[in-house]
């Protein structure tokens, strides 16, 4: 006996992707989410940066440039 739940007519229904292949979408969704991240914050930086500050071209970097001399 036929199920009544099963599809008599219209178009045979797409055979669902693999777990193979759902772990690769999901894999690469991930990757391009952490690289739109990565260029998102990088724009916003590069935008929200100073441009010309005299303290951050000149400033002097090294181990002990972080206590206060005069």
């Amino acid at each position: 006996m036929r199920s009544s739940f099963s599809s008599h007519s219209g178009f045979i229904l797409v055979k669902s992707p693999s777990y193979r292949q759902q772990a690769t979408r999901r894999r690469l969704a991930v990757i391009c989410a952490a690289l739109g991240l990565a260029l998102a914050s990088g724009l916003i930086g590069s935008l929200s940066a100073a441009k010309g500050n005299a303290l951050a071209q000149n400033g002097r970097t090294g181990p002990f440039s972080y206590f206060p001399h005069s």
